[in-house]
């Protein structure tokens, strides 16, 4: 067991083609130099292009595996990926909170799979700023934030006012405008993050690395854009790694 590493705690579903969820995340922090727990919110039957079905985990279960890894280990970052219901999640953010009053929490807003299957929808506007009040940075892409904002929004008006909770890091891989160019939102000032690489495949699970990379990045003490800087570095490459949709990984 590492004694100079930072461990991150990553709370995610379980993807067996290992593009996405907890094993893609081990992958990243492992790549990182950072030490990764992981606990399961759901078991899927997937590929890389094809997803089936999900099983979700028991809530009771998940909070009692978050209690014992909280307690026993100093996590610094906590990474949260699929949930089925901003109840669910609410209940892990507010766990995580008391076994670790001081954890930076990053919750990657994954609302549908690439694949087109629906895991969680935003039925309660209050109970959503509630939550994000609770965490550090959520990372939408451009068809995650429309559901984040309120109707009739813009989506830069609506980042901007969601930066007053949390900070939002605005993903540009669906960017029609200028693709690929990220945007950070911190205390309702905007930061661009234009693409270091051309980007020429696109992958399964990318969203998640990115949120896991930052979350290595912020462990290993850098600021948040810093943070969101390098995490972008490291998806470059993993995109441009190979032209299939399963990704290589290097640090």
């Amino acid at each position: 067991m590492s004694k100079n590493r930072p461990y991150i705690l990553t709370i995610a579903g379980f993807d067996p083609s290992g593009g996405a969820g907890v094993l893609a995340d081990i992958k990243t922090l492992e790549q990182l130099q950072v030490y990764g727990l992981s606990v399961l919110t759901a078991n899927t039957i997937q590929t890389e292009s094809t997803f089936i079905k999900t099983i979700w985990i028991p809530l009771d279960f998940v909070l009692e595996s978050i209690g014992l890894l909280l307690e026993t280990y100093p996590v610094s970052v906590i990474k949260i990926g699929i949930v089925p219901s901003l109840d669910y999640l609410e209940e892990i953010v507010l766990a995580c909170k008391k076994w670790a009053p001081k954890v930076t929490i990053i919750w990657d807003t994954v609302l549908r799979s690439t694949t087109a299957f629906d895991f969680l929808n935003i039925e309660n506007q209050m109970q959503l700023h509630h939550i994000l009040q609770q965490v550090d940075l959520i990372t939408p892409n451009y068809q995650e934030i429309v559901k984040l904002i309120p109707f009739g929004c813009s989506i830069e008006n609506g980042a901007l006012a969601l930066s007053t909770y949390c900070d939002v890091l605005l993903k540009g891989g669906h960017n029609t405008k200028d693709l690929g160019k990220d945007s950070l939102f911190t205390n309702q000032t905007k930061i661009s993050i234009p693409p270091t690489n051309k980007v020429r495949y696109q992958k399964h699970g990318s969203g998640c690395i990115l949120a896991t990379a930052i979350a290595a990045h912020l462990a290993l003490g850098e600021d948040v854009f810093t943070s969101c800087k390098n995490g972008k570095l490291y998806i470059e490459n993993y995109l441009n790694s190979n032209p299939t949709l399963l990704g290589y990984h290097y640090a």
